[in-house]
């Protein structure tokens, strides 16, 4: 069988080499003069390839459409990516949080043992070059993908894995979206995600560079009063406003929900900070107490250096509104009370998101309605099959991403 994959990404080399495995004839169409291009940036250049866990753990890293998964999962899960890796000569490891390396902590390497399984495969590569159109015939069979460049490429079988529309650097710009609705299919609202959170809020300036790696960090809806996300681990300030694994993983829940811009627009939507959260109230506030004590004739403003990184001091002191230069044995209770609070609850507000050049993913795409979980075929063309970030599915930072596009590449490339 003659068999197009166009992207040459993730999910279009492993579609391919799984394709070509089952011995078809394979063409990978990529736009860019090289493979692997978002693969190589990913995991700032580590590449973090899968995780460590079972599959209640992929589930709940699922933000949409994990039932849609399931099956392309179960096939090809994060222990068969492992082991996919090693039998190319990509030993792994796990770092904290479960997350799956290359034990080089080169995202080149991934790359180049795919490269170099599609060479021996001989699967043929063509650089530079755009698909133009895929073609069907009058029973709605894949018939031919015609290039930019007006060349006709015959095949049975094509499979769009252009990924989503971020990073448009690496040759992610959509390209996927528009072949598939000329063919039918209906794409779902394409938002930026795992995207970093503009805030005006100048104590992102005042703490550019400092990262917070244990704090728990939750966005809060101020006029319903209602808490949209909360998850703990590591977070970064910067000059534009909050980044870092559980600030880009919290942007996939927040682009999602309704009249998300008029909240924005409202102040309504604020990122709280919790930079005890081993503590309770209570114990956070016998502990502050206890350092009150060990600089009682100290000024304030010199009394939390064993509690808070220096960076973060000063923004601290000015939030809880005590005087700088008050002694220590002079603050009252209820003021170390409103201190103990802003430390479990720091507030940034949150203004909107960076755009889709920044974001690590893309959510939204085309339907998982019109696509069979089993097999990537599209139910709307006999012989189209999508694998990767072009479809609907999107997940949090961890590898999880990765995964879906190993799962999905596998599956499409194998049926």
């Amino acid at each position: 069988m003659n068999v197009v994959v166009i992207g040459g990404g993730a999910a279009g080399m492993i579609s391919a080499i799984f394709s070509a495995r089952s011995g078809n004839n394979v063409t990978l169409i990529e736009k860019k003069s090289s493979l692997g291009n978002k693969l190589k940036i990913t995991g700032k250049g580590r590449c973090n390839i899968t995780f460590d866990g079972n599959i209640d753990d992929f589930k709940a890293n699922i933000v949409k459409n994990y039932k849609f998964m399931y099956s392309s999962y179960s096939n090809f899960d994060n222990n068969d990516v492992i082991d996919f890796f090693t039998k190319l000569g990509v030993k792994t490891k796990v770092e904290r949080g479960g997350r799956i390396f290359p034990v080089s902590d080169k995202a080149e390497d991934v790359v180049f043992a795919l490269k170099r399984e599609l060479e021996k495969l001989k699967v043929k590569i063509l650089y530079n070059s755009r698909v133009k159109e895929v073609i069907k015939d009058e029973s709605s069979c894949v018939k031919q993908v015609i290039l930019d460049n007006g060349k006709i490429i015959e095949c049975e079988k094509c499979i769009i894995a252009t990924g989503g529309s971020s990073y448009k650097s690496t040759g992610s710009t959509g390209d996927g979206y528009k072949i598939a609705k000329v063919l039918g299919h209906n794409i779902i609202n394409v938002l930026p995600g795992l995207v970093p959170l503009a805030s005006l809020d100048n104590t992102c300036k005042a703490l550019q560079g400092l990262t917070l790696k244990n704090v728990g960090f939750k966005l809060f809806d101020r006029e319903e009063r209602k808490v949209l996300y909360s998850d703990f681990g590591e977070m970064l300030f910067a000059h534009f406003g909050l980044t870092g694994p559980v600030v880009l993983s919290s942007s996939s829940v927040l682009n999602r929900i309704d009249n998300i811009e008029e909240k924005l627009k409202k102040k309504s939507i604020v990122a709280l900070i919790d930079l005890k959260p081993a503590l309770e109230f209570e114990t956070l506030d016998k502990r502050i107490c206890r350092d009150f004590e060990k600089y009682s004739i100290k000024e304030f403003k010199n009394s939390l250096v064993d509690l808070l990184p220096k960076k973060l001091i000063p923004v601290v002191v000015s939030k809880s509104n005590i005087d700088e230069n008050k002694k220590v044995n002079q603050i009252t209770k209820e003021e170390r009370k409103k201190l103990v609070k802003l430390l479990k609850g720091f507030e940034i507000e949150v203004n909107g998101f960076l755009d889709e050049d920044a974001a690590i993913v893309t959510c939204g795409g085309i339907d998982v309605k019109e696509i069979n979980p089993k097999t990537m075929e599209s139910k709307i063309v006999k012989g189209l099959y999508f694998a990767g970030e072009v479809i609907d599915v999107d997940a949090y930072t961890g590898g999880y991403n990765l995964q879906i596009a190993f799962s999905t590449g596998v599956a499409a490339g194998k049926n």
